[in-house]
């Protein structure tokens, strides 16, 4: 359900399912800084020829000459009202004639109770491209930055805003619609999306220095005091470790998402080929997996910050099972035939409720799976079981004993780099320790337990609680 009336940009971005990120304020603002300054270059490389218009909130966001010469800016806020606001609002046909000739700038009202005055956004209309950028602050103080080309996506944020310029200055709205419907509704080439990733990049290391210099000072000096639940690990050599897999989970997760975006965005073309449609949902999936691993690198790394895994410990709610292992599945079956592996896979009849973070227990357990599957030999046969065991779920992952080669299957090489990660040389892949792997089980509300066994290798096993009165809640025993 929608916090008002009418939807929030944050609110049309996430059910649409664009690229959100949810971190830490300081974190979200760096991307709405880097992606404004992005889309600035964007702009000035694209509007030498062209016109545009921009709808922001709470202020103006470009100065440069040639954007405020060529852009119709239209600004909202919930400040009082403007007397400007109230009049006839101007569109002058001859604005864009000449570059001396720079566009009126409206100010628009948002009436005080619209959740939409605690959201900063950008929406941009040009004859190449549409593009919605939206940072908004949640009630817990998290922020999330979201942005997205998808021109329905950004045609919705305007209905929504549309809607609240009608109830506010319905005189106006007819207008402002109009000028919008100027730029249609076409698919960006894909070269523009590409400039957009790469102007995005060109801002990541400055940046990115300013913002751990600026976050760690925040964290040192706010952490202990304002929240003792989690205070900063007093290790000073666990903190370089926490902010090297925030840097390097953001910085490889950033490009992934603008490969993703210019993928889907070709695969809405409807003159494509077969085996380019089909080489197309490859990258698609491959980009999908990691931007969801980088994720859950970087959620780890948060865990680390706080002593104790219970202070992430947000959202547990009763959830259905079987519905994450029908999404899950599939994939662990990938996983395992990438690396030559076999699956069996043995459920219940049927699968009770659970109690655990909707929106991370797939991705922990895919995680785990993946990591688990890189141990094993070609050849080898995994079992996953699920069996409840009183008032927990059990979820097992078993190596199963083959008839040959038992005895000569040796682990692969692991080496530690620092406190948090792992590095396999035979692979070059990267992956959470195990404490760190625990952590996150346990900011699920769930816990594993990892067992060595002669000719087996690795035993895993992952319990949930299960949906129970309260009076049970406080007897739960994890049992092997």
């Amino acid at each position: 359900m929608y916090e008002w009336i009418l939807p929030s940009l944050s609110e049309v971005l996430a059910e649409s399912q664009s690229t959100v990120a949810e971190c830490s304020p300081a974190k979200a603002e760096r991307q709405w800084r880097m992606s404004l300054a992005a889309t600035e270059h964007l702009l000035i490389n694209t509007l030498a020829a062209t016109k545009g218009l921009v709808l922001t909130a709470p202020a103006p966001l470009f100065s440069q000459p040639i954007l405020t010469q060529n852009l119709q800016t239209v600004t909202f806020t919930a400040k009082p009202f403007n007397p400007l606001a109230l009049m006839p609002f101007q569109m002058p046909a001859t604005v864009m004639e000449t570059k001396e000739d720079a566009p009126d700038e409206a100010v628009l009202p948002l009436l005080p109770a619209d959740p939409l005055v605690t959201e900063q956004f950008c929406l941009v209309f040009t004859d190449k491209f549409r593009l919605v950028l939206v940072l908004a602050e949640r009630r817990d103080g998290k922020k999330k930055f979201a942005f997205s080309f998808e021109p329905e996506i950004v045609q919705q944020a305007w209905r929504a805003i549309g809607a609240r310029v009608m109830l506010t200055n319905p005189d106006f709205c007819a207008q402002l619609d109009a000028l919008v419907q100027e730029y249609s509704l076409v698919e960006p080439d894909y070269r523009v999306v590409m400039q957009f990733s790469q102007f995005l990049l060109q801002e990541l290391p400055a940046e990115a220095s300013k913002e751990w210099e600026a976050g760690t000072n925040v964290v040192n000096s706010q952490s202990s005091s304002n929240n003792p639940q989690c205070p900063i690990s007093n290790s000073s050599s666990l903190k370089p470790d926490v902010e090297l897999l925030q840097a390097f989970a953001h910085e490889v997760r950033t490009p992934l998402t603008t490969i993703r975006t210019m993928t889907r965005l070709l695969l809405k073309r409807r003159d494509l080929p077969p085996n380019v449609i089909n080489r197309l949902e490859i990258i698609d999936h491959e980009c999908t997996e990691q931007i969801d691993r980088m994720e859950l690198l970087f959620k780890a790394a948060e865990l680390e910050t706080c002593a104790s895994g219970k202070s992430a410990n947000t959202h547990l709610t009763p959830m259905s099972l079987d519905q994450v292992l029908q999404q899950s599945i599939p994939r662990w079956q990938q996983a395992a035939n990438r690396r030559n592996l076999t699956l069996d896979v043995v459920l219940p009849q049927q699968l009770p409720t659970v109690v655990s973070n909707p929106n991370m227990l797939d991705r922990v357990l895919t995680g785990l799976m993946e990591n688990f599957t890189r141990n094993l030999p070609a050849g080898s046969h995994i079992q996953v079981q699920v069996i409840p065991a009183g008032d927990q779920l059990k979820l097992q992952l078993s190596p199963q004993p083959q008839c040959h080669n038992t005895d000569s299957a040796t682990p692969p090489i692991k080496k530690a780099l620092g406190q948090l990660l792992m590095f396999q040389p035979e692979t070059g892949t990267i992956s959470l320790n195990l404490n760190a792997t625990k952590h996150l089980f346990q900011a699920i509300g769930g816990k594993l337990i990892v067992r060595q066994r002669p000719q087996y290798g690795e035993v895993l096993t992952i319990f949930l609680p299960l949906e129970v009165s309260s009076q049970h809640k406080k007897s739960i025993k994890y049992e092997v």
